[in-house]
This record gives C-alpha cells, sequence and structure tokens, in this order.
C-alpha cells in the first residue's frame, strides 16, 4: 500500500422511476477499482432549472480510487446507461445523474471534464450533503468552504427524505 489515493466527492441526482432504488444501485455498481467511504443522508430537492418535474433525491458520496479524473467520469457515465439514463434536455428529469464534485485538490478544465464542478457553488442541493460528509472541505479556487458557501444560499425546500412508510410495522 503506497501513497493514498485521491478522496473524490460525487453528487448523486435521481427524479425518475424508484428513486431510492436508482441512488442505490449507482453506488452498488461501482468497480473495485473505487472505494465508497462515505455517503451523505439523502435529501429531497424541488427541481431546479426546469421546474415541470418530479422532485429530485440528492445524495453526495466520498470515495477513494487510483482512477485518474477521466477514467472515473467514464465509469460514472457508464453506471448512468446501465441504470437506464437517457439523453434528455439540459436539466430535464433523469433516472440518474453522477457528477465528480471534487478531487482531491485538483483544479483542472477540460472539454469533457471540469473539476471542481462548475457550478457547485450555487447548488444548495449539492451543498447541503456534501456539508454533511465535508463541511470544511475547502473549494480550492473559492478558498471558501463547503459550509461558506451553503451560508450564501438559499436552501429552501431541501429536506430529508423520510422515505414512505411501506406498511412494514411488523417487525416493530
Amino acid at each position: 500500500m503506497g501513497e493514498m489515493s485521491p478522496t473524490v466527492y460525487i453528487a448523486l441526482g435521481t427524479n425518475l422511476g424508484d428513486r431510492q432504488e436508482n441512488l442505490r444501485k449507482a453506488l452498488q455498481n461501482l468497480p473495485s477499482a473505487v472505494r465508497l467511504s462515505a455517503v451523505s443522508p439523502v435529501y429531497s430537492t424541488p427541481p431546479w432549472g426546469y421546474t415541470g418535474q418530479p422532485d429530485f433525491l440528492n445524495q453526495v458520496a466520498r470515495l477513494e480510487t487510483g482512477l485518474s479524473p477521466h477514467e472515473l467520469l467514464r465509469v460514472l457515465k457508464e453506471i448512468e446507461v446501465s441504470l437506464g439514463r437517457v439523453p434528455t434536455f439540459r436539466y430535464g428529469p433523469r433516472v440518474i445523474d453522477l457528477d465528480i464534485l471534487f478531487f482531491d485538490d485538483l483544479v483542472m478544465g477540460t472539454p469533457e471534464l471540469t473539476i471542481p464542478h462548475p457550478r457547485l457553488a450555487e447548488r444548495a442541493f449539492v451543498l447541503v450533503p456534501l456539508v454533511d460528509l465535508a463541511p470544511d472541505l475547502c473549494h480550492p479556487v473559492l478558498g471558501q468552504t463547503a459550509a461558506e458557501l451553503l451560508a450564501g444560499l438559499d436552501r429552501s425546500g431541501i429536506r430529508p427524505y423520510d422515505p414512505p412508510d411501506t406498511g412494514s410495522q411488523e417487525a416493530l
């Protein structure tokens, strides 16, 4: 075991089908080269950008991986496709959306991938679960922590997701 693997934060979002199952399956489908080290609680969030669609469930996961950023991006896109994501319009509904937020303190911009995620600082639905995992994580470009970025945003409508009760009371 040599140097530490980079610590990566990814955002998960879903608003079609069995949303909780979509989140679970996406994390289950991570390859062995990616180690899941923490997940945030799940939040229910109002749609953003295009509002005529169901509410989203959002979650942030912390990963460790020896993959390069572009290799990880390819893995995440493959998981999206395997779970049934089809290309839709920008900010449209989706079965699953997996975005790299941070990759250690790397700063990079290529046509396929920008790290840190370029719209992270304006998205409360990403920052709320991120702050659960890493409030003091400092944005390498903006120089503010996740908690400081969130403090400047409107977080109304973002609430912990309480799964609908399936009526299984007999286990209590």
